[in-house]
């Protein structure tokens, strides 16, 4: 059986007063995730690199309502809601499993900043009122911008967690930026300070 990974001495700087909040959630995940459906089976001596610490390195990048797009175990939008508490989160997620799941972390951790939404992104009622939206391990950015850059107001952003292919995949959804009004879409890279692996985001703007 394989174990939980060590915490790195990351966590403690990339959550600070939190970093209890954040301990907590790593091991509800260990515990039950695999079970629940939310990780893999594989996933435990990496966790905290790989999947909390990715997800909560881009904290800073947020500001105001933010929703996050099909969050599954709460990667990211719960450790960014533990990393950032001054920040409104909307966890929007489709299948009822997940959002027990998640209902239940919010609940155990006090987290006072999460609303928890059963919907796809593409069907939710909220279009157009958040100011930044959120995706992580979602799917292709051409896919993924239909069902984001509609949540979000003019003048808003997209922060979406990507990997090495990030650039290659901004290149192919050319024709989705332009449908649905994305620009200054690029690449950037978060955490080469803190983490051996850091998080790739695409960030773009949205226009009325």
């Amino acid at each position: 059986m394989t174990s939980l990974e060590a915490e790195p001495a990351a966590a403690a700087l990339i959550f600070g007063d939190t970093i209890d909040q954040a301990r907590r959630f790593t091991n509800a995940l260990a515990e039950h995730g695999e079970e629940r459906g939310l990780i893999g089976p594989l996933e435990l001596p990496r966790l905290w690199t790989r999947h909390v610490l990715n997800s909560a390195v881009v904290a800073p990048l947020f500001t105001g309502r933010v929703g996050d797009v099909g969050s599954g175990a709460g990667l990211p939008g719960i450790a960014l809601a533990i990393a950032r508490p001054d920040v409104e989160w909307v966890l929007i997620e489709p299948m009822e499993r997940r959002t027990v799941w998640l209902a239940e972390q919010v609940d155990t951790l006090g987290l006072t900043n999460v609303e928890i939404v059963r919907s796809r992104g593409e069907e939710w009622s909220g279009a157009g009122t958040l100011d930044m939206v959120t995706a992580r391990a979602v799917s292709a950015l051409k896919t993924l911008l239909p069902w984001t850059a509609p949540l979000v107001r003019s003048g808003g952003e997209l922060v979406l967690l990507k990997g090495a292919n990030a650039q290659n995949e901004i290149s192919a959804a050319t024709k989705q930026l332009r449908a649905h009004r994305v620009t200054d879409a690029r690449v950037e890279v978060v955490g080469a300070d803190l983490l051996d692996e850091p998080t790739r985001v695409i960030r773009a703007f949205v226009r009325a």
